[in-house]
Formats: structure tokens, sequence, C-alpha cells
């Protein structure tokens, strides 16, 4: 049965509601980091040079990368113990018992691509204690990643806040970065 033009599908009315939720989650998240976290925190000072900015970043950038070797360990694992995915990804698709764990590792692959060179390309624009923003923006993307894993098995409506929540650093990142860019930066 076809729904009526214009009006959302139960899947795509719980993508909206995840969606909006997690921008909105962001921007609450955004703002009170604007406020309340110290401007001298994680020894960040305004005198810092593009290799000491790059520095900062590429260490907290290191949770990223945990949580992308998890998800290669948790794919990995389930081969391990499942007898028909055991020879490979070349050999045949994923069975129920690793298809999750796969499409994560691999959503999870591209968002932390592109989350990842956002970050580089905020710590040659951004300025001391503007980098603040940094560790903030990662801690918001891997909470989007974990909502991910939870939701993803209930489906597209499931998983949405966690995608949108992954999504909303990706975008504030390059929308900054774009800002920047056309003062000046």
């Amino acid at each position: 049965m076809s729904e009526r033009p214009g009006k959302f599908s139960s899947d795509q009315s719980g993508i909206v509601r995840g969606s909006m939720l997690a921008l909105a989650l962001t921007g609450a998240v955004l703002a009170a980091a604007n406020y309340w976290v110290p401007r001298d925190a994680f020894g960040l000072h305004e005198d810092m040079d593009f290799g000491e900015r790059m520095t900062f970043v590429l260490k907290a950038d290191i949770v990223l990368f945990l949580w992308l070797a998890g998800c290669v360990g948790a794919v990995s694992n389930g081969r391990f113990h499942s007898p028909a995915d055991i020879r490979g990804s070349a050999f045949s698709a994923p069975s129920p018992a690793i298809a999750i764990r796969a499409a994560v590792l691999q959503n999870s692959l591209e968002q932390t691509m592109l989350f990842f060179a956002a970050t580089l390309i905020l710590a040659s624009l951004l300025r001391g204690s503007e980098l603040v923003l940094t560790p903030v923006l990662i801690g918001l993307f891997l909470l989007g990643r974990v909502a991910f894993v939870a939701g993803y098995a209930k489906g597209a409506s499931g998983r949405a806040f966690g995608m949108a929540l992954t999504a909303a650093p990706i975008i504030v990142s390059y929308a900054l970065a774009l800002w920047l860019v056309a003062l000046g930066r």
C-alpha cells in the first residue's frame, strides 16, 4: 500500500524525529561548551603555532581511530566465530551473524574519514582557545557512533539519532571551516 504524497512513512517520521533531537542536542552542547568550558582548558593558549595546534587535534583524534579499530575488531571477532563468515568477505556477503557489525564498520570508516579531515582543517584555522571546540565535536561524534550502533538493529528510525549525531559535528566542522576561510583565515 503506497503512502499519500507528502505524508511520511513511520520510518521517515522516525528519521526526522531522531535527526531533530540530535541537532537540538548538538546545538545545546556546543552552546554550553562555548559558555562553560574554560578557555584555557586542555593547555590551550593564544600563541599556539600551527604545529602545536595540529598536535593538539591529532592527539584528540586518537579516540576516533580507537573507535574504528574497535569496529574492525568486532567484525574480525565475528568472522572468527561464524563458520559462514570465516573465509572472508571475498567469498560471500556477510551472514546475519556479522552483517550489522560489517555495516557499522563500513559506515564508521566513511564517517570517521570525513570527520578526521574536518578536524585537521579546523586545526589549521582555529586559534588558541578556539580549539576547545574540537574535543567537544569529537565527543558528540563518538556519542553519535555509539547511538548509531545501539539503534542499528531497530531499523532506519532506530539508527537515525545516532547517524544525525554523527553527521552534525561533521557538518558543523565543514561549515565553520568554510566561514573562517571566507573571513580570510
